[in-house]
């Protein structure tokens, strides 16, 4: 029986996402660019690409050699030089989907200054906004129009899966809290799995056959397209002190921060805690369906010949699925361990609320997600378009991914998922918040799973004390280019 009216949905469409944007590649419409005029459209001067090359290679706005290349541009009359109309850089992430990273980087230094195309196993995102964005403002600030020029107009490319958009947006979010602004708008070039961040805002779920030529028109969208707003969500984790949490790298270690003082903890609180942070884009989730993600992602580290492109990434999550319990719950296990609810309470602040409320966690609930896009999963939409009626009874709003609220429901079991995948019928709503915390208490439980925008890890469990999870809007909007 479906939990919840929805009404009729493109799901169809949805499912052939990935082909027909394949075949878009493959039209005329990928060579209309003209390579040389594109490359004089998205090229910086010469003397601020290895200026900036200079900066983050040493590290150090003020090296004598990124002065050397200010103080010779200007002799020669930089005041003179145009700026480029479409400054755009690009970072690559060479182990995303089918590894066509490589190829792609040399692909795209045919196509502009190779010192604009960043590989991420090389030059880390937050290395290029403290010192390759500040080796531009400081020119700016010396008088040098270009620079400024460079800096105002300046958008990005990302080339990969949606935890690398979601680490480069992470990276770009601190130029907010510097008041270094404008924060340049962010294109997607899909190298992952799902590329959920690329479908919701039209760069298509899949790499694209013909990708040489496409690769000019993406290009050339990320340089005209609008813009639009992400809502950003922070992500704090509380956990008694102990063994250190293998995170991602959109996770990290800080030093002990309180949890939000308006919600008061019960039970006794450690002596000492850990606490790491993140931020999300698309959707953070606990249970069974992290469990395998976490399954997958270590199956894929070990080895990495499986990882031959989306097609292959999904089906061998498939089979592997099935032999974790997700569809066929093992006899051996505790029946009273098969459920979240065991382990798991939850608080919420609903939109345009200030008190926090615990809302019930269903019986049957084994995975929970909260999610701030209308794809999840290659392109899904399992919280479904709601009727308006519906709507009204719940004290739901229409989702929308700059609403400021998250939208929190629950999978039963694999067998569920796959239902709601496929859009027969609709995951169990369990609310929609503005802000959210979970708490865990271990018990019987020595371990469980989360994962944050398809980035998974192993949570320790404690007996005595509870982990809390809290999730918060954070105050400035990530900027991203909408796809013509």
């Amino acid at each position: 029986m479906m939990d919840a009216p929805v009404t009729p949905t493109r799901s169809s469409a949805s499912g052939r996402s990935s082909v027909i944007d394949s075949l878009r590649g493959c039209t005329l419409s990928g060579v209309r660019v003209h390579k040389e005029e594109l490359r004089r459209k998205i090229t910086f001067p010469e003397y601020l690409r290895l200026a900036m090359r200079e900066a983050i290679r040493a590290k150090d706005v003020g090296a004598a050699a990124v002065a050397q290349y200010f103080e010779a541009a200007h002799a020669e009359g930089a005041e003179q030089v145009e700026p480029a109309e479409w400054p755009m850089v690009v970072f690559i992430n060479s182990k995303s989907g089918g590894r066509h990273g490589p190829e792609l980087k040399a692909r795209l230094q045919e196509l502009m200054g190779e010192e604009q195309v960043f590989d991420l196993s090389a030059v880390k995102p937050h290395e290029f906004v403290q010192y390759g964005l500040s080796c531009l403002e400081k020119f700016a600030s010396l008088g040098d129009n270009c620079a400024k020029a460079t800096r105002e107009k300046l958008r990005i490319v990302v080339a990969g899966g949606d935890g690398t958009v979601g680490w480069v947006l992470g990276c770009l979010g601190e130029l907010n809290k510097q008041d270094r602004l404008p924060v340049p708008p962010t294109g997607i070039i899909p190298l992952g799995t799902g590329n959920d961040l690329s479908r919701s805002f039209g760069w298509g779920g899949s790499f694209p056959f013909n990708w040489r030529s496409a690769i000019k028109r993406t290009l050339e969208k990320v340089a005209c397209g609008t813009t639009a707003h992400l809502d950003s969500w922070q992500v704090l984790i509380s956990m008694p002190a102990g063994e250190e949490l293998e995170t991602p790298y959109s996770l990290k270690a800080i030093e002990e921060t309180p949890l939000d003082q308006e919600l008061a903890v019960e039970g006794d609180i450690p002596e000492k805690v850990d606490c790491y942070q993140g931020v999300f884009y698309n959707y953070f989730s606990i249970g069974m369906d992290a469990q395998v993600a976490y399954g997958f992602h270590n199956l894929r580290n070990e080895k990495p010949y499986l990882a031959q492109g989306p097609i292959s990434n999904k089906l061998i999550y498939s089979g592997y699925s099935c032999t974790q319990g997700w569809f066929f719950t093992p006899c051996s296990s505790d029946p009273g361990l098969r459920s979240l609810r065991n382990i798991l309470r939850i608080y919420i602040k609903k939109v345009n609320h200030s008190k926090w409320e615990q809302i019930p966690v269903p019986s049957s609930v084994r995975s929970i997600v909260a999610l701030n896009l209308p794809s999840y999963g290659s392109g899904r939409n399992p919280w479904g378009n709601l009727k308006p009626d519906y709507l009204e009874k719940r004290g739901f709003v229409e989702a929308h991914a700059d609403d400021g609220c998250l939208e929190v429901f629950g999978f039963k079991q694999g067998w569920h998922a796959s239902m709601v995948m496929v859009e027969l019928i609709s995951a169990k709503h369990i609310a929609q918040a503005s802000a959210i915390r979970f708490e865990l208490r271990g018990g019987e439980w020595k371990e469980a799973y989360m994962q944050m925008d398809g980035e998974p890890w192993r949570q320790r469990m404690d007996k005595e004390y509870s982990t809390f999870v809290e999730i918060k809007k954070v105050p400035h909007q990530s900027i991203m280019v909408r796809a013509q």
